[in-house]
């Protein structure tokens, strides 16, 4: 397949230092091609999980410390809808499991609503809602990457309110440290791309082990309350609590006369930097209009050599629009949310929310699809 160039357009000089000049110290690239799509394996009936009563989207599992495997993710009851009840009433909750595919089991809501701040009087940034958990294992640290909102009950008062930011624990199950302000904020400048809401953070680890962040953003568009096209754009930070600082210009955006026929290409990334792949950043998300795997809804592979620039993989297909379970049957709906769980370097399972949007009494639940490694 052709290979389509997804880049920061109109990227400047950073400022300090290059942040990626530091990947030679890892040593040679290998000589290993990843192929996640070669690796997928149908799923048994026991890989997914759900909670009776919620809607379960999202899922960010990690191998911890203690060699068990946790999850993260997002639910909300079922009586207040899938749509818009993922935006107001939203919460991240955590469970644990002894293998990798499960089955996992509910132990708490690692971050519940904040409600109002004693020192202001005023509202948390994330008072009423925490949604799109991504979950990073750094220097023994568990960081929790997160979306939070606050509104009147109403669906472009939360949704427009939607900030990013981290939770800091010493344990899976916390307890977690949050921060009074979000790691990123909207854009003062009205006409910026992100000036009305950010969400969606994916989060990798640099070689030189400083952060990356990829964001979900959209713009104020007058007259139009929930405002303009969703672009992505990118931040940088040295440590977990510290500064975030934005990057020009957008990510995974389609370029010329494509921009104008398809302004989104890939949607809801999650990266990771391998050394053991050749010695790169990687991202799984959805295919929006099925140019990278041919189905639309799809999960497409892109790989960047520092994290601002990103191509197509040498393999982009990743998974089509359905998936197949273990008994011979197709999925009832793609995957989206996609996320790995690695063992070491190697990536060992790939989760992700399906059965989203759906009628006639089918619920959102997270599925693990096991990956079968080709070396």
């Amino acid at each position: 397949m052709k290979r389509f160039r997804i880049q920061l357009l109109s990227l400047a000089a950073i400022t300090g230092c290059i942040l990626f000049a530091s990947l030679k110290t890892f040593g040679a690239e290998t000589n290993y091609t990843l192929d996640l799509g070669a690796m997928v394996q149908p799923v048994p009936a026991g890989c997914k999980f759900s909670q009776p009563g919620y809607f379960v989207w999202c899922g960010a599992p990690v191998r911890g410390n203690d060699g068990r495997y946790h999850l993260y993710y997002s639910r909300w009851p079922v009586k207040d809808g899938f749509h818009p009840g993922w935006v107001i009433h939203s919460e991240i909750a955590y469970a644990v499991a002894n293998q990798p595919h499960g089955p996992f089991k509910f132990v708490n809501v690692a971050l519940p609503a904040r409600g109002t701040n004693a020192a202001t009087g005023r509202k948390f940034w994330d008072a009423d809602v925490t949604h799109n958990p991504n979950i990073v294992l750094r220097n023994g640290k568990y960081l929790l990457y997160y979306v939070g909102n606050y509104g009147d009950g109403n669906y472009p008062t939360h949704r427009n309110h939607q900030r990013i930011g981290v939770a800091i624990a010493d344990k899976p199950e916390g307890p977690w440290r949050r921060f009074d302000a979000p790691i990123i904020d909207v854009n003062p400048d009205a006409t910026a791309f992100d000036s009305l809401c950010v969400a969606n953070p994916a989060v990798a680890v640099r070689p030189d082990g400083g952060l990356i962040v990829i964001y979900k953003a959209v713009p104020i568009l007058p007259g139009k309350e929930i405002g303009g096209n969703v672009r992505y754009g990118l931040a940088v930070a040295d440590k977990p609590d510290g500064r975030y600082v934005k990057q020009p210009g957008h990510v995974f955006e389609a370029e010329g006369a494509e921009a104008k026929k398809h302004w989104m290409l890939a949607e809801d990334p999650y990266i990771w930097f391998s050394r053991k792949y050749g010695n790169r950043y990687y991202a799984v998300a959805r295919d929006v209009v099925g140019k990278f795997t041919g189905a639309s809804g799809g999960l497409a592979m892109f790989e960047s050599a520092d994290g601002f620039h990103w191509n197509a993989a040498a393999n982009p297909k990743v998974l089509g629009a359905r998936f197949n379970w273990a008994d011979g049957t197709m999925s009832d709906q793609n995957v989206e949310r996609p996320a790995l769980l690695f063992d070491g370097e190697e990536p060992g399972a790939l989760f992700g929310a399906t059965d989203g949007y759906q009628k006639n009494g089918r619920i959102s639940f997270n599925v693990q699809i096991p990956l079968k490694s080709k070396l």
